[in-house]
């Protein structure tokens, strides 16, 4: 499957010199140079409606990781009152998670500098996240193709790493929104008195991080079976290729999966006093989690039932069918009615909506075949009662993560306190202290007794 598309946000123009006051005309140059990097940005999102590819969501990336640093200088000087607020900025972004009823993004208007900081980093967590959706529609169904070559194959993989990595960088910098900068938006004064929208809040963020990195699982599951769906590709089904990873693990990954998805379903779902309702957030978002909850439950259940029927041995050739049937149960009724089968917008929801019907079609043909395998042998060798669906339920162990958030650490202010050229000025300041007082210094110096 493919990933969740975000629509990226859009904004409106600003310029850092109308609402800000430079008492001693220090930062003439930087704050042209910022007011230069945002429109760059907002040229290019609004460019970027009308593509969908690797280098557009590296230039946004791109970007951003110039524009953040300049912005964060900004924040900081004002904190610190080397630059005043002339009056409150306002900062325009067109949301991306929000419903609405003519299906568009509204746009959001909220007064302080921490707004447009949150939502330059919700922009960027999506360009990190849309760019491994690009390099994986890129690569094609690669471990299906006979024809490939191992050196081709093992390039497709790295690919895959490097699309895994995305988006556990998109994890790690919605924690760091939900954990840190959100909560200074929420408690900016200006924004006290409005009503955030989903993007901007905590408990979305902390859904997003969650599902951008079952998102990230299901890539490195992909990854790990990959040799294994090439050797078998002739005849899927039993038994497995010497290659195959350890079936009980895989149903652990998917597992996990399950978790996260949930979760991060509730968490989206979930009434907040910074927002109107549950409802705010997009029904195309919450059916995306239902859907991936239900994939990865059953695909789980598959590969408990071919565990326990590989390696399970004579006692545990009921579960194996009990698991395959439910397993097989689960799938039919994504096939028939998956909560997403009436939101397709335009193109790329459609093409989801197609490419999860077929990865559905074929996992159930092979689903069928490990089945009548395992029912024939259970029926003719082991005769070992099918478990109720209760006791398998019982069975079903704890998931296992392959991937990690990768942490959001910010960069250094471009200038300002905390930048690298203040850090150098005040440390020579005090050697140069250090040297003058050098005379007096001794050991234990300051110290009396």
């Amino acid at each position: 499957m493919t990933t969740f598309l975000y629509d990226l946000s859009t904004t409106g123009a600003i310029s850092f010199s109308d609402f800000i006051n430079d008492p001693d005309n220090s930062f003439t140059r930087r704050l042209s140079e910022i007011t230069q990097l945002r429109s760059r940005l907002r040229g290019f999102l609004k460019e970027s409606k009308r593509t969908d590819g690797e280098k557009d969501y590296l230039t946004i990336i791109k970007i951003i990781d110039d524009y953040l640093p300049h912005l964060q200088g900004v924040i900081n000087c004002v904190n610190d009152h080397e630059l005043e607020l002339k009056f409150e900025p306002v900062f325009s972004w067109r949301t991306t998670l929000s419903a609405n009823f003519l299906n568009n993004s509204p746009r959001m208007t909220l007064q302080s500098l921490h707004a447009e900081h949150a939502s330059s980093l919700l922009t960027y967590a999506f360009a990190h996240s849309n760019l491994a959706r690009a390099i994986v529609a890129n690569l094609g169904p690669y471990e299906h193709d006979r024809a490939i070559s191992q050196a081709e194959r093992e390039a497709k993989e790295e690919q895959l790493k490097h699309a895994t990595s995305h988006l556990s960088r998109a994890s790690g910098i919605f924690t760091y929104l939900s954990e840190t900068v959100l909560s200074e938006l929420q408690q900016s004064a200006s924004v006290t008195k409005f009503k955030l929208p989903p993007d901007l809040l905590p408990e979305v963020n902390t859904a997003l991080s969650r599902m951008t990195l079952a998102d990230a699982q299901t890539l490195a599951i992909r990854k790990l079976l990959s040799k294994s769906f090439y050797d078998c590709n002739i005849a899927p089904g039993p038994p497995l290729p010497k290659s195959h990873p350890a079936p009980g693990l895989i149903a652990k990954l998917h597992l996990e999966c399950v978790s996260l998805y949930s979760t991060a379903r509730t968490l989206a779902k979930t009434p907040s006093a910074s927002s109107k309702s549950s409802e705010d957030v997009s029904p195309e978002l919450r059916h995306y989690l239902a859907d991936e909850t239900s994939l990865n439950s059953a695909l789980a259940k598959k590969w408990l039932g071919i565990d326990a029927g590989e390696n399970g041995g004579q006692k545990r050739g009921g579960e194996a069918v009990g698991f395959l049937i439910w397993a097989k149960k689960e799938l039919q009724d994504i096939k028939d009615g998956g909560k997403g089968a009436a939101l397709a917008k335009g193109e790329k929801e459609k093409r989801d909506r197609n490419l999860r019907k077929e990865k559905v079609a074929i996992e159930l043909e092979t689903i069928d075949s490990w089945l009548k395998h395992y029912k024939k042998v259970n029926d003719t060798i082991h005769f070992q009662p099918v478990p109720s669906q209760a006791e398998l339920q019982s069975r079903i162990p704890t998931g296992v993560s392959a991937v990690f958030s990768i942490p959001y650490v910010p960069q250094k202010p471009a200038f300002g306190p905390g930048s690298e050229a203040r850090i150098q000025k005040e440390q020579a300041t005090l050697d140069q202290g250090d040297s003058m007082s050098g005379s007096s210094t001794y050991a234990g110096a300051g110290e009396y007794y």
